[in-house]
């Protein structure tokens, strides 16, 4: 196994550092500060009721959104913002999170297209952080759509999704060399190349790669056909590699959301999961890999823009937008008077 996916793999498979407070602490904090720090007309803009359509209106291409965008924001209010993101998400992921920030500015050097702005970036608050009514936050923009919502206590974090463009910074550019979202695809490229003939076989599900993920940016996804090669009919080398791959998405979150994922995933069996592939094996050709289990589907496509463009989202059939959340706290606070 080469060395930097070996390297990859090891971290992602650590287990991550204890934090001092709890996630829903922290997250209220840091949503609070924000507000606070927001003056009335920046409030009116950042804030919806939770039960308004928009908290479910997601997108990852570059176009206006609801909420507080970074380039309308003082340097302070940016600082808070970030932290919003340093409560929900890892170390590594809040460095993704900035790196996909800044493929802007190469967008902007390739096309000279005012879509392509670093400052447009939108934080949006959904209820009240910090009330016993559930609450979300949401932070998106051009390839990236971050999705929180808590309720009870317990925290929804999808859809989540990451994307590259260019996924390989080629142009003469500060950047260049860049590759945001390497690991994604060194690891499910290391993976499917491990495959001998027959285990190939059931997981090439495709020899052309689709252009984007299947789901797109549907509010709610049902279960993908579960095609593909299964877990157990991997190596324990082949199923150690599937855990990091699948642990490197999970581990987006902070580390102890993801841990808590990654017990729920391999409490409902991993014998359960399967890996799909589609597409080219070869480097720089357009492919596609999924990985779906009974509770959670994640895709990865790469094949816009001569295979220099990735997508990836991580959904949760029952979990997006914290719907099995709130439907339990609905189920028990709000029940019909007798």
């Amino acid at each position: 196994m080469h060395r930097s996916i070996l390297i990859a793999l090891l971290l992602t498979l650590a287990p991550g550092f204890s934090r001092a407070a709890d996630p829903t602490a922290e997250m209220t904090a840091a949503a609070a500060a924000w507000l606070q720090s927001l003056d009335p007309a920046q409030r009116s803009q950042a804030v919806f009721t939770v039960d308004d359509s928009e908290r479910e209106n997601w997108n990852f291409v570059p176009l206006a959104r609801k909420g507080v965008t970074l380039g309308a924001m003082t340097d302070a209010q940016r600082v808070l913002a970030r932290q919003l993101i340093a409560a929900g998400l890892s170390q590594r992921a809040q460095l993704q999170v900035e790196a996909i920030i800044a493929l802007e500015n190469v967008l902007f050097a390739i096309s000279g297209s005012a879509r392509r702005d670093a400052k447009l970036y939108y934080f949006t608050i959904f209820g009240t952080p910090g009330s016993p009514a559930p609450w979300g936050w949401r932070v998106e923009g051009h390839h990236l759509s971050v999705n929180f919502t808590l309720a009870d206590g317990r925290i929804s974090a999808t859809p989540f999704f990451f994307g590259a463009n260019p996924g390989e910074v080629r142009i003469e550019h500060a950047q260049k060399g860049k590759r945001v979202l390497a690991v994604e695809e060194d690891l499910g490229r290391t993976l499917v190349k491990s495959f001998d003939a027959t285990q190939l076989r059931a997981a090439l599900i495709a020899g052309r790669a689709p252009d984007d993920t299947l789901t797109g940016n549907r509010r709610q996804v049902q279960p993908l056909e579960p095609a593909g090669l299964a877990y157990a009919q991997m190596t324990p080398d082949q199923q150690t590699q599937l855990r990091a791959l699948l642990g490197h998405y999970v581990g987006r979150l902070r580390p102890d959301m993801a841990a808590a994922e990654m017990q729920s995933i391999a409490s409902r069996g991993w014998e359960l999961v399967h890996f799909a592939w589609a597409g080219s094996l070869e480097k720089g050709d357009g492919h596609y890999y999924r990985i779906q289990g009974p509770a959670f589907l994640i895709e990865y496509d790469n094949t816009q823009d001569q295979a220099n463009h990735i997508h990836t989202t991580w959904r949760n059939f029952a979990g997006d937008f914290g719907r099995d959340l709130l439907a339990e706290h609905y189920r028990r606070d709000h029940k019909p008077a007798r």
